[in-house]
């Protein structure tokens, strides 16, 4: 998104570059938890991902979403020193967008891959 509105790099912009990290890690491990959840009621790891992916989606959304549309006014940078705190703001509706993506279409494919094998007995012991 700095790319597209020519904004250069400086510390608001990597401030709301650390501010998508933090919010796309939470979606991520929402997304896991209940996979993992789910492949303890015996589903395998390629449904389980399904299932977290389909029941997961409307959160992950609305997150990004109120998340996107409180920093659209700041990313504008109207008003008097606006364009001070606009790199942020284009940073994180940038940063938000590619990670809801990757949130919901690369962390279930991944999972399902690297989860293939059935979880371990004493694991589910624990």
């Amino acid at each position: 998104m700095l790319y597209v509105t020519q904004t250069t790099i400086s510390v608001p912009a990597l401030m709301g570059s650390i501010m998508c990290i933090g919010v796309a890690t939470s979606n991520s491990i929402l997304m896991i938890t209940f996979a993992n959840d789910q492949r303890r009621d015996g589903h395998d790891a390629r449904s389980a991902a399904l299932t977290a992916g389909a029941t997961r989606l409307r959160p992950v959304v609305m997150t990004a979403l109120a998340m996107i549309i409180g920093m659209l006014p700041m990313s504008l940078g109207l008003g008097e020193g606006g364009e001070q705190n606009a790199p942020l703001g284009r940073a994180v509706i940038g940063g938000l967008l590619l990670a809801t993506l990757f949130t919901l279409i690369f962390v279930p494919v991944m999972y399902s891959i690297l989860r293939r094998k059935a979880p371990l007995a004493e694991m589910e012991a624990a």
